[in-house]
């Protein structure tokens, strides 16, 4: 039976971040509307920290339609001013229009690919992936992985999303699995070591 101690120690008796880590982080994730809501919370997470993405979640939630990327692309100035004036939202019109952008961008690949998880998971074969050099004690921010998706999704218009960023949110959505090998969702979860 598993204790607190053997669990991934980055929430640091966060009970928010906790919370995230046991029911969230890490767990394959294959719903393109939940997708859309990660990757955009990285989009909207630049410079800032993840525990206060996750403190703001309703908020963007309320702001952008629930995460529904068909009616988001389909905004336009009313509704980012509305999101602008919104009580707690974050104050940066670029963030929320690029918000916009990348949701029409979003839908070019389900356009494309028939949906966001089918071009997503083809980047690691449909698998979840464990970087050796992470067992051996490497804390990772970005990686070739990362990198190749960044570009990809670069090369397709979409902003606010680097290479680091786009680490986290394959951590988040289970194209990669960080979870200390000691956590019980190192197990739950698994993966291809590589």
């Amino acid at each position: 039976m598993s204790t607190e101690a053997d669990k991934c120690p980055w929430f640091a008796d966060d009970p928010l971040l906790e919370r995230y880590h046991d029911e969230e982080w890490g767990v394959p994730c294959h719903d393109d509307r939940r997708l859309f809501e990660y990757l955009m919370l990285e989009c909207l997470s630049c410079g800032l920290s993840w525990r206060l993405m996750l403190l703001k979640r309703d908020i963007f939630r309320a702001c952008f339609a629930d995460f529904d990327y068909a009616r988001v692309a389909a905004f336009g100035p009313a509704e980012v001013e509305s999101a602008l004036a919104y009580p707690g939202m974050i104050r940066s019109r670029r963030k929320i229009e690029a918000v916009v952008g990348n949701a029409q961008k979003f839908l070019d690949i389900i356009g494309q690919f028939g949906s966001f998880d089918r071009y997503l998971w083809a980047f690691t074969d449909g698998t979840t992936l464990i970087y050796r050099r992470r067992l051996e004690g490497e804390w990772i921010t970005r990686n070739e992985l990362s990198d190749r998706i960044a570009a990809d999704l670069r090369r397709r218009g979409f902003r606010f999303l680097g290479s680091t960023l786009i680490y986290s949110f394959i951590q988040s959505v289970g194209l990669v699995n960080d979870h200390e090998p000691h956590c019980p969702a190192y197990a739950r979860i698994g993966g291809r070591i590589v």
